[in-house]
């Protein structure tokens, strides 16, 4: 009797063990955190634009860079511009970057824009503010937004002593020469006055 309380002893320590540890860990999946979401729906810019090319109607590419970056580094043809954040002039020193200022018309924008059953394609640089766009539509109730996690730009290269290095030359869509431009069409571009 005394072994058999043992041994469901141990089995409920290991039990409650492995669920925590399921709590605690990573989400199982090779996305790194910075690009993970709620909604746990990713793909990537190839995917993405083989999603829109079965179905241009329903799926909608939304690119949350600011306008700068859709304006003057390119964007998908189909991509809506729809910031998450605008940059501000204050540098920071320590991250050497620009500050962002959320966008408080956001999810209001986008929502004007599509309806909660369209499937959703969040769009940045390279897959982290479109995780932090993600969430935000997720709490307001669109469920089929996903993160296009190698973004516009793609990764970086980490190669020290190459002459890439540094440079954001791994994956994305830009990278996967899939349609992008540099034209503006007035129906997809951000405005303030909108």
């Amino acid at each position: 009797m005394k072994s058999l309380v043992l041994k469901i002893g141990w089995a409920i320590c290991i039990w409650v063990f492995l669920g925590a540890s399921q709590i605690f860990c990573d989400t199982g999946t090779d996305i790194p955190r910075g690009k993970q979401t709620v909604l746990n729906l990713y793909v990537t810019a190839e995917q993405a634009h083989a999603m829109w090319l079965k179905n241009p109607d329903s799926v909608i590419i939304i690119d949350v860079r600011t306008p700068e970056e859709y304006v003057f580094t390119g964007h998908p043809l189909m991509g809506f511009n729809i910031p998450v954040a605008f940059m501000t002039h204050q540098f920071d020193i320590s991250n050497r970057q620009y500050h962002m200022r959320p966008n408080p018309d956001f999810v209001q924008r986008v929502a004007s824009r599509c309806n909660k059953n369209q499937t959703l394609l969040i769009m940045c640089r390279s897959g982290r503010r479109s995780a932090w766009a993600v969430n935000q539509l997720s709490q307001a109730g669109f469920q089929r937004t996903y993160n296009i996690t190698d973004g516009f730009e793609g990764d970086i290269f980490n190669r020290p002593g190459h002459p890439e290095h540094g440079r954001r030359i791994v994956n994305g869509w830009k990278n996967a020469d899939l349609p992008w431009t540099y034209m503006l069409d007035p129906e997809k571009i951000y405005t303030p006055s909108q």
